[in-house]
């Protein structure tokens, strides 16, 4: 079944769940879904969405670069566990930092005080690229908050200059915009993702409308000069150090686990190094590009339930 296009603009950030759901073939009543907000350190809040609000939470689900919890809504209606997405500081409805660093041992920080008020259980923690890096470090902290870590379409082994330029460039080389269309267009250029009404539907929940009458992307990082995200010096491989972030938690016996996109940002040569330094954990490659919880959203559900639900790891 083809899913419908996405539903008009309107203020109302829930708008699009019945799309969501009606692309992962969801049926029946849709589960509650609330906005929360954490307050963290130096007077600012962390936000997120409680699905299946008031349960504790089984997965707590952390974004990449320029996105925001609503990225995974597809994924985790599919998925149909209690769960909550965070929006990362500088993104959705988080509070910007006033250093502009967000880099992954910055957020972790932010991350582990949000789960030290949610997590009444250890949680499945989920990162997707940058929020995958975050992840491990956030996990590494407070190992007895987390029962597995699963980073999607990253490793500690990108380069940020080589791997992940697209994606910096997608975001900051361009700031402002005359329509929802002109960015589709634009992100179909990079490859990011191809289903029209999916790209929409993203971009509606990722953009604010200017006084000009332009829009922008709502994310800090697209505000910022220069670019955030890497080591000072632009260091060829600055998250090499998180390599020792899932190799402690693995001698925790924390499981960690990669799955992979055969389109996104990690190269056979990323796969092997990640075997190499963690043998014997789950390493799934699902076809899709970067964004998989937006390319891939049912078949991403499948692949995290059976992961979830493991105590051990073991390759696939």
């Amino acid at each position: 079944m083809t899913a419908a296009a996405a539903p008009p603009a309107s203020d109302d950030e829930f708008r699009f769940l019945d799309f969501d759901a009606l692309r992962v073939g969801r049926a029946g009543p849709l589960p509650a879904v609330a906005r929360i907000a954490v307050d963290v350190a130096d007077h600012r809040a962390v936000s997120g969405l409680a699905f299946d609000g008031g349960l504790p939470p089984e997965i707590v689900a952390l974004h990449g670069a320029g996105l925001n919890a609503h990225s995974f809504d597809p994924t985790l209606l599919a998925l149909g566990r209690p769960a909550l997405a965070l929006d990362l500081p500088g993104h959705g409805r988080s509070d910007w930092r006033s250093d502009g660093d967000y880099r992954p041992d910055a957020l972790a920080a932010d991350v582990v005080e949000v789960l030290e008020r949610v997590a009444r259980r250890p949680v499945t923690l989920l990162g997707h690229s940058l929020g995958g890096l975050t992840a491990a470090l956030a996990a590494a902290m407070r190992p007895d908050l987390v029962r597995r870590v699963i980073l999607v379409d990253i490793t500690p082994g990108v380069s940020p200059a080589r791997d992940t330029g697209s994606v910096r460039e997608f975001i900051q080389g361009q700031r402002d915009f005359s329509s929802i269309d002109e960015i589709v267009q634009r992100a179909q250029r990079f490859g990011i993702g191809h289903e029209r009404a999916a790209l929409e539907r993203g971009i509606a929940l990722n953009t604010r409308l200017r006084p000009d009458g332009r829009l922008e992307w709502a994310h800090h990082l697209a505000h910022l000069e220069p670019a955030p995200l890497t080591a000072d010096g632009e260091e060829a491989q600055p998250y090499t150090p998180i390599w020792g972030a899932l190799v402690r938690l693995r001698s925790l016996d924390v499981p960690v686990a990669l799955i992979a996109a055969d389109a996104g940002i990690l190269s056979r040569q990323h796969i092997a190094e990640w075997e190499d330094r963690l043998p014997s954990s789950a390493v799934v490659t699902i076809h899709g590009s970067h964004n998989l919880h937006e390319a891939a959203p049912l078949r991403l559900a499948e692949v995290l339930d059976g992961l979830h639900a493991k105590r051990s790891d073991a390759a696939t």
